[in-house]
C-alpha cells in the first residue's frame, strides 16, 4: 500500500488523531482510518494512502465534468482514486468512491507523469473526478503543480465538503470547479448523504467571491427526493441572490444505482420544469444533463438570446463566441474562459493506461 504524509490534522489529548480535511472530523485511535477510507492514522501522524494510484484515466470532452463554459469542445484528461468523505445513497460512481479494495487502483501515475500525459494526449486541462478529490486533495495538489508547469489546466468535480484552511489551500491550485449541490436542505444532506448543507453553501460562496477558480454547479434531481418547486426555487434564488445570474447550474438526471435502486429515473420534463425555474429565477445560464435535450444542453447569448453554442448532449453542433467569449451577433461577453474554436472534441471517452512509475 502506499502512503504519504497527510497534511490538516493534530492530535487530541486524548492521544488519538482528529483529521481537519473536512466537517467529520474523525478522530482516530491507532491503527483507524476515516470515514472516506483513504485516509488512516499511521503512528502518531495520517497518511494518503491512495497517492500516486489512480481507478483510472479516460480523455473526455470538458463538457462531461459538466463544465460548459470552461474553454468549450477541449478535451480534458479525468481519473480519480478511492474514497469519499460523504455516504450519499444514490451515488452514482460507487464502485469507485465507496470502494474499500485498495489493490483495484491498478493504475499508477506521479504527478510528473500524469501532467505530460495531458500534453501528449492534447488535453487542455486535467479533471479530479469520478470521486471527491477533497479526499485525495494533497496527490490532487502535487499534479495541479507540475500541470502549471506544462500550462495545463486543472479542474476540481467535487461536493464541497471541505473545512476552510484546506479549502483555501486545495482551490488555490484549481482553475476550475465543478460543486455538486445535491440539494437545499439540511434534511437531504443529512438523511440520504451523512452530511450536512452549510459547508458546502460556504464553499460555493468562497470560490465564487474570493478566488478566480471558474465556477459551475451541478444538481442531480432526485423523483420525490429533491425535485419540487418549492425546493429549486429556492435554490435557483440562492444561487441568483448570493452567487449571481452568470453562475452555470446543470440540472442532471438520476439513474437508480447503488442503494436507491427502486426510484424511477428522473424524467425530461422534470429537469425541463427545473430549467425553467431557473431561468425564471433570472439565472443565465441553466442547462440540463444525462439526456438529449438540445434546448437543455444549448449557450444562449443573455443579451440578444441568439444560439452561443448549440449542443447536442456533449458534442458542440455550432459556435458563434470570438475567442474571447464575445456573441457574433452582438458583441456581448459571455461569462467563462474561452479561446479560438477549433472543431470540438466531441462526445467520444477514450480510456488510456499511463505508464507505472
Amino acid at each position: 500500500m502506499t502512503a504519504y504524509s497527510a497534511r490538516w490534522w493534530h492530535l487530541l489529548d486524548d492521544g488519538r488523531i482528529q483529521c481537519d480535511l473536512c466537517p467529520r472530523d474523525c478522530r482516530l485511535h491507532a491503527g483507524q482510518r476515516g470515514a472516506c477510507f483513504v485516509r488512516a492514522r499511521e503512528g502518531d501522524g495520517m497518511v494518503l494512502t491512495t497517492w500516486g494510484r489512480s481507478s483510472g484515466f479516460c480523455v473526455d470532452p470538458i463538457e462531461k465534468k459538466p463544465l460548459n463554459h470552461f474553454y468549450p469542445g477541449s478535451a480534458v484528461l479525468s481519473f480519480g482514486t478511492a474514497g469519499c468523505n460523504l455516504a450519499c445513497k444514490f451515488c452514482q460512481n460507487w464502485d469507485i468512491s465507496k470502494s474499500r479494495e485498495m489493490d483495484t487502483l491498478a493504475d499508477q501515475a506521479s504527478p510528473e507523469q500524469l501532467a505530460a500525459a495531458a500534453r501528449r494526449l492534447g488535453c487542455q486541462s486535467v479533471a479530479f473526478t469520478y470521486n471527491d478529490p477533497v479526499v485525495f486533495a494533497e496527490y490532487a495538489m502535487d499534479i495541479a503543480a507540475c500541470c502549471r508547469e506544462q500550462s495545463i489546466k486543472t479542474v476540481a468535480v467535487s461536493a464541497g465538503y471541505i473545512h476552510d484552511v484546506p479549502r483555501r489551500e486545495f482551490f488555490s491550485w484549481m482553475d476550475a470547479a465543478n460543486i455538486d449541490l445535491k440539494a437545499f436542505t439540511d434534511q437531504f444532506y443529512f438523511k440520504l448523504c451523512g452530511g450536512h448543507l452549510e459547508p458546502v453553501l460556504d464553499t460555493l460562496r468562497y470560490l465564487h467571491h474570493e478566488t478566480e477558480v471558474w465556477l459551475e454547479i451541478t444538481t442531480l434531481l432526485i423523483p420525490g427526493q429533491n425535485d419540487s418547486d418549492q425546493e429549486l426555487g429556492l435554490l435557483c434564488d440562492w444561487v441568483m441572490t448570493t452567487l449571481g445570474p452568470e453562475v452555470p447550474l446543470h440540472f442532471t438526471a438520476f439513474h437508480p444505482d447503488y442503494k436507491m435502486t427502486a426510484l424511477a429515473p428522473t424524467s425530461a420534463a422534470t429537469l425541463a420544469r427545473a430549467r425553467r425555474i431557473g431561468l425564471a429565477a433570472g439565472l443565465h445560464y441553466v442547462y440540463t444533463g444525462n439526456v438529449h435535450d438540445a434546448e437543455g444542453g444549448t449557450t444562449r447569448c443573455p443579451a440578444c438570446g441568439s444560439v452561443a453554442i448549440e449542443r447536442d448532449w456533449y458534442a458542440i453542433l455550432a459556435y458563434h463566441l470570438d475567442e474571447t467569449g464575445g456573441c457574433e451577433h452582438c458583441g456581448t461577453l459571455l461569462a467563462g474562459c474561452y479561446q479560438r474554436f477549433q472543431g470540438g472534441f466531441g462526445r467520444k471517452r477514450i480510456p488510456v493506461r499511463l505508464a507505472g512509475p
